[in-house]
């Protein structure tokens, strides 16, 4: 692992601060960060007694079985102090330590509230921590809650969506402390229509990816459970890191929202390089590529914007003979795209619309990395006119994905592909009534139709066919055309279900430890640390362990609930050596074979995902976890190194072991050619 102070440099260097609360000049008010401090051993101690005075607390609540709404409340404060004791390097400032102390003084006041009885921030008419269990990986994770005067629960209210920018000290006790101070607190502000708002942690700084995407549902999930939230009017918003984020979320989302606020945000060119091998450059088509994901504005609402004299970094080069326009490249480049797929854009050069879709693009003159009032105006009516309508399913559908797991906008879904990481187009339409539905489409093998109960005709590419209205109807494609769809025979890639591996670290999963006696001790060594390593690093930059349990441990159930991760071989993991039977890859005490390739299983390990036999709708994953580098997991897009399955060398001491060879198994889920 980099140390502290040489990762942050890189990061800095890399990717600049974004404001918090963007103003005109907020590129020139940026201050370095400086090295993060080393708390004193007595300042340890005393996070450390606060800390075990929460979690005793708690054990005392938990046991009376009562409140239990508001656990999730208090404990936030007590894995403050624990992650801040497990990496103290996160206080990063003497401030941060005194804040730190104040955070868990606050914590011990809720858990004293709680064993009275009493949760008195529930429901409080301000700004306010709220704390949920992640179904993902079992942990408690932070986020900010405002509550308006106007709200009294009798009616459902619009909420927005908060995704902040990048802010490099924003442990959970930075959040706890900051946001609900109104003198530090972290919302882009917007105009009051009687919103209720929520501030998403999204684990630190990922622009919403990975962990950090499943944070900001599972917070809109909470909220919904708290308040009374109207499913139809949520809105997104987010600037800078926090525009990456909401330019990856509305786009791959883009029937969830009512509307999107988009400031500024970046995205990289990978998906458009040369030298990648196909196992790498295929899984960049779904995260990297937003320009091709750009005609997903045509069904959702979106503002973008940034200041036209932005000059932060951007992952996309300035256009040749032209000034670098930071990140206001984002925005440019995706209404660009628009024009290209054949929506041209309209009205003043700072103000367009795009002709034929729902969304804006602005520009705030004479700014920085931020907005200007007047366009900040201009946005806030546009939430407004968007919230006032709410979400409605459209007659009128175009949707563009390139894997299963973004496979959805309003009533029309994808389920299979004829091939994954290439272009998938869905064209649909229905009249008024919803009687007559015309559907073209591309690179796609399986579709579902719904809201199709008064269906009365149906054609598919060209071709009518006589399908029953029924709430649902699901199509599939054979030598001879679209026909209503049977069942599946055998494993195939579908929406959660499509890999790469890390795809199964979007839902929730469980590692397995191995109790067993291994047959090579190297190669088991190996997968051990591997093992280790994805849970320090997860629990480092996505702020939580992943859940473990020993094979012996682990139940028939816990494979029906969970993606499982296995690790280890079929000597020391039972459950391995229950399903390697029924797994793509042959492996034996001396040889483990992808097809045709042949490696030593005594200096190897194989690392795979694949739908788990004991439970078809889930992933059984070997030796694997999150596949990326460790210092992607704070970058704003995170690269899945291994495809589908690979062969790993056996490194003495190495964390992260060298490929003998990788790649993407077929939609049928089945090894490619040159394997075979």
């Amino acid at each position: 692992m980099l140390g502290a102070v040489s990762l942050l440099t890189a990061i800095v260097l890399l990717i600049p601060l974004a404001a918090q609360q963007p103003r005109a000049s907020a590129q020139t008010k940026k201050k370095a960060i400086p090295p993060p401090i080393k708390p004193k051993a007595e300042e340890l101690a005393r996070v450390k007694e606060k800390t075990d005075r929460i979690e005793e607390s708690m054990r005392a609540v938990k046991a009376s079985g009562k409140m239990r709404e508001a656990w999730p409340d208090v404990d936030v404060y007590a894995k403050a102090g624990r992650f801040l004791l497990e990496f103290p390097e996160t206080f990063f400032t003497q401030e941060g330590v005194d804040r730190a102390l104040t955070v868990l003084d606050q914590g011990i006041e809720r858990a004293r509230a709680l064993q009275a009885g009493n949760a008195p921030w529930i429901g409080a008419k301000r700004r306010n921590i709220h704390g949920y269990y992640s179904d993902l990986d079992g942990s408690v994770q932070p986020y900010g809650v405002t509550v308006p005067e106007s709200y009294d629960g009798s009616k459902p209210v619009r909420l927005y969506v908060w995704l902040h920018g990048r802010d490099q000290i924003l442990s959970e006790a930075s959040f706890l402390f900051r946001f609900p101070n109104p003198n530090t607190g972290i919302t882009y502000k917007t105009a009051d229509v009687g919103q209720i708002t929520i501030d998403c942690y999204g684990r630190w700084n990922n622009a919403n990816h990975w962990a950090g995407e499943v944070d900001v549902f599972e917070a809109i999930a909470d909220v919904k459970k708290r308040y009374k939230i109207d499913p139809d009017r949520v809105i997104l918003r987010g600037f800078s890191l926090g525009g990456a984020g909401a330019w990856h979320i509305a786009l791959h989302h883009p029937d969830e929202f009512a509307a999107a606020d988009i400031g500024a945000g970046t995205y990289p060119r990978r998906a458009y390089m040369p030298g990648f091998p196909p196992y790498q450059a295929g899984p960049l088509r779904i995260w990297e590529n937003i320009l091709d994901y750009s005609l997903n504005a045509f069904n959702i609402p979106i503002a973008a914007h940034d200041g036209d004299s932005d000059v932060g970094a951007s992952g996309l080069p300035a256009v040749p003979g032209e000034k670098n326009r930071g990140q206001l490249e984002s925005s440019l480049r995706v209404r660009a795209q628009l024009e290209k797929e054949g929506f041209a854009s309209g009205g003043e050069p700072n103000f367009l619309r795009v002709k034929g879709t729902p969304s804006i693009f602005l520009i705030s003159a004479n700014t920085g990395h931020s907005v200007s009032p007047l366009v900040r105006q201009q946005v806030d009516a546009f939430l407004k006119e968007n919230g006032d309508r709410g979400r409605v399913s459209p007659d009128h559908v175009r949707f563009v994905t390139f894997s299963t797991r973004y496979n959805r906008s309003f009533w029309v879904s994808v389920d299979g592909l004829d091939k994954h990481y290439e272009r998938s187009d869905v064209d649909a339409r229905r009249d008024a009534a919803r009687e007559q539905f015309t559907i073209s489409t591309k690179n796609i093998a399986r579709l579902t139709l719904r809201e199709t109960g008064k269906l009365k005709g149906l054609t598919i590419d060209g071709r009518a066919l006589r399908v029953k209205a029924a709430p649902e109807i699901r199509l599939e494609k054979g030598a001879n055309g679209w026909s209503t769809a049977k069942n599946s025979r055998g494993p195939r890639k579908t929406h959660a279900l499509q890999g790469p591996i890390d795809d199964a670290f979007l839902d929730p999963y469980l590692l397995v430890r191995p109790t067993g006696v291994p047959w090579n001790q190297a190669a088991h060594d190996q997968a051990m640390r591997m093992l280790a390593r994805f849970d320090r690093v997860y629990a480092r930059w996505y702020r939580a362990h992943p859940r473990v349990k020993d094979d012996k441990d682990v139940t028939p159930e816990d494979f029906k609930r969970y993606h499982v991760a296995l690790f280890g071989d079929p000597g020391s993991n039972r459950w391995i050596a229950k399903l390697a039977p029924k797994l793509p890859l042959r492996w034996n005490r001396e040889s483990i074979a992808a097809g045709s390739k042949s490696f030593a299983a005594a200096s190897h390990v194989p690392a795979f995902v694949y739908p788990n036999p004991m439970a078809p709708s889930k992933y059984v994953v070997i030796n694997s976890g999150l596949t990326i580098d460790e210092r992607e997991y704070q970058s704003d897009y995170s690269m899945p190194k291994l495809g589908d399955f690979a062969i790993l060398k056996v490194g003495e001491g190495a964390d992260v072991p060298d490929v003998a060879v990788a790649g993407l198994f077929d939609e049928f889920w089945r090894l490619p050619a040159e394997f075979k």
